[in-house]
């Protein structure tokens, strides 16, 4: 079973910067994509940014310019920096690995989340 520790979220004022990260943790496993997502208060979880294991990259278009994911295959770890931040990304932040469970005879195909961290940005 793959576990998803994350870290990093906080309270910042607007304009200020924050880093998530997160790791994964198990055995048996072969991550394809990593991501963020996000839940405000009375809305839909929303992708924010996702990452590939080739390094393929796509962002939600209320972050592009400002929130740049980057991940480390070789520790199954991925990381959301965030610059620029505004009162609209207050959220609880997600982190999402999908993948391949490889224990099985047939690798069978995994989805796991985070337990998620509180980023609020005041104005």
């Amino acid at each position: 079973q793959v576990q998803l520790v994350e870290s990093g979220g906080g309270l910042v004022q607007a304009g200020g910067s924050l880093r998530l990260s997160c790791a994964a943790s198990g055995s048996g496993f072969s991550i394809n994509v990593m991501g963020w997502y996000r839940q405000a208060p009375g809305k839909q979880r929303e992708l924010v940014a996702a990452i590939t294991r080739g390094g393929r990259i796509n962002y939600s278009d209320s972050v592009k310019g400002r929130f740049t994911i980057s991940g480390d295959n070789t520790r199954n770890t991925v990381y959301l920096q965030m610059n620029g931040l505004k009162p609209e990304d207050t959220a609880v932040y997600y982190c999402n690995a999908e993948g391949l469970d490889l224990r099985p005879i047939l690798p069978k195909s995994f989805g796991s989340w985070g337990q998620g961290t509180q980023v609020t940005v005041s104005s």
